[in-house]
């Protein structure tokens, strides 16, 4: 690869600095270009139509931008606009979900995965179906958990309202013997 050009991330807010913090130090020499689309946030709630446009558009800003590869560091842009960014552009295209789904898997000592996220990700099936390539054995229970996210995004992380909200969306997972969750 072109050590010159930069690396573009993507995420619908700010979540995906993780992501970038895990590229930072896995590759310190590298350039990267972050783009957190914080005015159409949160994704999870469009229709897959409209995350394809949207992960369309920051794509082709990170073009203009001569990156050498976009990671999409959103769930649901990577659960459902990645295949479309992917046949658009002549560039690696990389997102979270088989990462996520590699690592829940890696760690589970029980097999049964829980996976949190957006509406739109959790509808789409594709940390299942990432889950399951990985290991068939895995049970994956899901659970939209569609106030995490703006909660999460205002700062609120700490909060005794997040924190009954989580206990809420969990519950059921916690029913199921989980040792494993993907956010």
């Amino acid at each position: 690869m072109n050590n010159v050009k930069p690396i573009g991330i993507f995420d619908s807010g700010l979540g995906g600095l993780t992501v970038v913090k895990a590229v930072n130090c896995l590759l310190p020499n590298e350039d990267i270009i972050y783009l957190a689309d914080t005015a159409r946030f949160p994704f999870g709630n469009k229709s897959k139509s409209t995350i394809e446009k949207y992960s369309l558009e920051i794509s082709d800003f990170l073009i203009s931008k001569n990156v050498k590869m976009i990671i999409i560091a959103c769930n649901t842009a990577s659960s459902l606009g990645i295949e479309t960014v992917r046949k658009k552009f002549d560039i690696p295209v990389l997102g979270v979900i088989g990462p996520g789904a590699r690592t829940a898997e890696k760690v589970t000592k029980n097999h049964k995965v829980g996976v949190i996220g957006t509406r739109a990700t959790i509808n789409s099936g594709s940390y299942i179906k990432a889950l399951k390539l990985v290991n068939e054995n895995i049970e994956v229970f899901s659970v939209p958990t569609p106030l995490l996210v703006p909660l999460t995004e205002e700062g609120w992380s700490e909060s005794e309202i997040t924190r009954k909200v989580g206990v809420i969306y969990l519950s059921p997972l916690n029913e199921k013997g989980i040792d494993t969750i993907i956010l």
